[in-house]
């Protein structure tokens, strides 16, 4: 017969030291909830965590979910999205990219403010392609054609330029998809410092100009960048309110390309006609 007195002692044994195992597994997934819930912007915040989140402008996700909420109030229609405006206002002018690209897109959810319309004017000329566009197609809304331009800009290909002057070391081919900040390429100069050259905008490459192992100075054109998808529909959708006749040809070439999605097409063709019905 077995020696039933020496198994339950191993088996306490075991059960004591899976202890510890189970309670670090059990923290581990308390503290993944935790981040999780924590950095998700579908969790509501109450009116001194929006204000909070705006000023602390070292956490880029704290300000983005702020921004979310006081955009969702703004939709809802209600008023106490007016309390953040001056912060709003202020952020619109940050060294940061990611915090003015998104208010450029949020001052469009809310066109009876002169504050974000004239602030608007300003990032329309923005140094970054992104909150140009934003801010174009928020322009939009106000029914203001100042972002006609960049609207159109994003239907032709981006030039990509080098940041210094150097030699170029890339591995990217023409037809690849990039996201926005995604490496395009390294210049190395002659005292042996690397420059990088990153995407300013998603999309894909249409064609590169200086490749692997090619001298350039800066300024010089590296490649150029056919917008992605979503930013051309939008772009379509804006230049069917404020579009020009002489922007039909270039739309109508969307409407008649083999290289773009069947929804590009129909949105293509729905702003050639509605630019024309309004000769």
């Amino acid at each position: 017969m077995p020696d039933t007195d020496t198994r339950v002692p191993l088996q306490v044994n075991r059960m004591r030291a899976s202890g510890p195992i189970l309670i670090l597994a059990a923290l581990f997934l308390v503290a993944t909830f935790l981040a999780w819930y924590f950095t998700w912007f579908g969790r509501g915040l109450s009116d001194p965590d929006i204000s909070k989140y705006l000023n602390d402008t070292k956490n880029p996700r704290h300000v983005q979910h702020a921004l979310l909420q006081i955009q969702q109030r703004i939709e809802r229609g209600d008023p106490s999205a007016k309390n953040w405006y001056p912060q709003i206002l202020t952020l619109s002018s940050s060294s940061e990219t990611e915090f003015r690209l998104t208010i450029a897109w949020l001052m469009g959810f809310d066109n009876r403010s002169m504050e974000f319309h004239n602030s608007l004017l300003t990032l329309v000329n923005d140094n970054e392609p992104i909150v140009r566009r934003n801010a174009a197609l928020a322009l939009v809304r106000f029914n203001d054609d100042h972002g006609h331009d960049e609207l159109i800009a994003v239907l032709k290909p981006f030039a990509v330029k080098s940041n210094a002057t150097g030699v170029v070391s890339s591995t990217l081919r023409a037809g690849s998809d990039v996201a926005r900040g995604t490496m395009l390429g390294r210049v190395q100069q002659t005292d042996g410092k690397v420059i990088e050259i990153r995407s300013p905008l998603p999309g894909k490459i249409e064609q590169i100009f200086r490749g692997n192992g090619v001298q350039v100075n800066s300024g010089d054109e590296v490649l150029t960048l056919n917008s992605d998808e979503a930013s051309v529909w939008e772009a379509l959708r804006g230049l069917s309110i404020i579009g020009r006749l002489g922007d039909v040809p270039l739309i109508q070439s969307y409407a008649e390309s083999s290289a773009v999605t069947q929804r590009v097409k129909e949105q293509a063709k729905l702003t050639a006609s509605a630019i024309q019905a309004k000769k």
